[in-house]
């Protein structure tokens, strides 16, 4: 086992214990929208770690159905509409919450298995991770409102980076890095920062609506 694979399990045990410890949080503050997007990642990232280390094809699988509904679906519509909770005052019910989720799933069923989308996946995906990263500059803009500044910083730092790693993964590879382990270890890192922080600056704007 080289350094370079060493590192990248180790950014796969991040993203799972971030994903999982958050999400779990979420769940606490009965946000199941945010609360089970980010357990949907510790699946995705349980599972990969398990391809990793074994190159078993059914943990693989799992994993890449997890990544593509969150990059589709997940992150982009499911997370924006729990952070809306604190933006917007939203507040669905909980048979709308199974509606979100079972709607997102079949939507990745298609997007993964049907043909026609092979070719427009990849712009797809770029596509709505850009319309996440707006929503996030409002996020951003309320916080920096409410005189949250570190948080509003930390969620620019997650909008930038997330961005960055949305627009790289299926259209650039880096140079010397033919089986992307580098760019997935930093995809990962990132990923776990911005679970992360978002919980925080979620927390943030919970105490400004309650004050």
């Amino acid at each position: 086992m080289d350094l370079k694979f060493t590192i990248l399990c180790l950014a796969t045990v991040l993203l799972l214990a971030t994903s999982l410890v958050y999400g779990v949080k979420f769940l606490r503050k009965q946000n199941y929208l945010l609360g089970l997007e980010w357990l949907v990642v510790t699946l995705s990232t349980s599972n990969l770690l398990i391809y990793l280390l074994s190159q078993a094809k059914l943990p693989y699988s799992i994993s890449y159905f997890c990544d593509a509904f969150s990059r589709a679906f997940g992150i982009p519509v499911i997370a924006t509409a729990g952070l809306m909770a604190v933006t917007h005052r939203y507040a669905p019910s909980k048979f709308l919450d199974i509606v979100f989720f079972a709607g997102s799933i079949a939507g990745t069923a298609f997007l993964v298995s049907a043909d026609i989308m092979a070719k427009p996946l990849p712009y797809f995906y770029l596509f709505m991770w850009t319309a996440f990263s707006i929503y996030l500059a409002y996020f951003a803009y309320r916080l920096l409102r409410a005189g949250e500044n570190r948080h509003a910083l930390g969620v620019i730092l997650a909008l930038v980076s997330g961005q960055a790693i949305a627009s790289i993964y299926d259209f650039y590879k880096i140079p010397g890095d033919e089986e992307q382990v580098i760019f997935f270890t930093l995809a990962l890192t990132t990923w776990s920062y911005m679970l992360a922080q978002l919980y925080y600056a979620y927390g943030a704007l919970e105490r400004v609506e309650a004050a």
